[in-house]
């Protein structure tokens, strides 16, 4: 197994595009970045306009644990996008140019070799997510600084900077999980469809409608705690006042059930089907 996920990795890293996945998550953040510096104090004054007029601010809400923030809400259609792009194509493109079936002709266990390229692909998530967060806090803080926290989730809440720092951390850790998530199913979704194109658009939509349907009622309270589309925005839990952990961790423990299972279905299937 060691030797597989050795080879797995190695070929993940080969490949150009996932320099360019790097590349292009680098670039928004940027972009996020560049623009908050240029418009984010405007942002701000319009937001708080009619407190303005009654309490007295003091300090500089536009700081850097409000620009990492701002990335949290502005990469969790991104970030995702581009993992379940790559991590599809560590399958698909051994669909396309023949080289699945020549590999399996060697002695490899077909499950075991896809499992080390769920491990792989599940270990590059957590990796961007890293290098994600790693960048942020660095370039947030050397830029805007340090400063309270003000997030508008049921009202204005207002965190002070340690504070606001912890709970960011544990934002981007519990957020990766659902990355994984949408990695997992990506995989799964290139067993079943083969094809670089069809997976992607296939995922693609998937992730979109799992985004659309997260802020939907569904009338009940039990449907609305299993639906897997409703686990995704757990991290949103941290920047209310007083942070729900039985919630959290109820949401964790469904969430990486819901992996585990699409991990099994794929390698099920994988294992069952005739790859000539």
């Amino acid at each position: 197994m060691m030797r597989l996920l050795y080879i797995e990795t190695y070929k993940l890293f080969r490949q150009s595009r996932t320099y360019y996945a790097i590349l292009a998550l680098l670039f928004i953040e940027a972009v996020v970045l560049f623009s908050a510096y240029y418009q984010g104090t405007g942002i701000i004054d319009i937001v708080l306009a009619n407190l303005k007029d009654t309490f007295y601010f003091q300090g500089n809400l536009m700081n850097g644990n409000l620009i990492i923030y701002f990335i949290l809400n502005s990469f969790w259609f991104h970030v995702p996008l581009l993992c379940m792009i790559i991590v599809s194509g560590m399958l698909t493109t051994e669909y396309q140019e023949k080289t699945l079936e020549t590999v399996l002709m060697q002695p490899v266990v077909k499950w075991k070799y896809l499992l080390a390229k769920y491990i792989v692909a599940c270990l590059f998530t957590v990796l961007l997510v890293l290098l994600l967060a790693l960048t942020s806090f660095l370039l947030s803080y050397g830029i805007f600084g340090k400063g309270d926290l003000v997030v508008y989730t049921n009202g204005l809440t207002f965190f002070e900077h340690n504070d606001a720092f912890y709970r960011l951390v544990y934002a981007f850790l519990f957020g990766t999980q659902s990355l994984v998530f949408f990695s997992v199913v990506s995989l799964t979704l290139a067993v079943l469809l083969k094809e670089s194109f069809k997976t992607w658009i296939v995922a693609t939509l998937f992730l979109i409608i799992s985004t659309l349907l997260l802020k939907i009622d569904l009338g009940n309270d039990v449907l609305n705690q299993l639906a897997f589309f409703k686990l995704n925005n757990t991290w949103q839990y941290f920047f209310n006042l007083d942070i729900d952990w039985k919630v959290i961790s109820i949401n964790s423990i469904l969430m990486g059930l819901y992996t585990l299972a699409i991990m099994l279905v794929g390698l099920f299937i994988f294992q069952k089907k005739d790859i000539g």
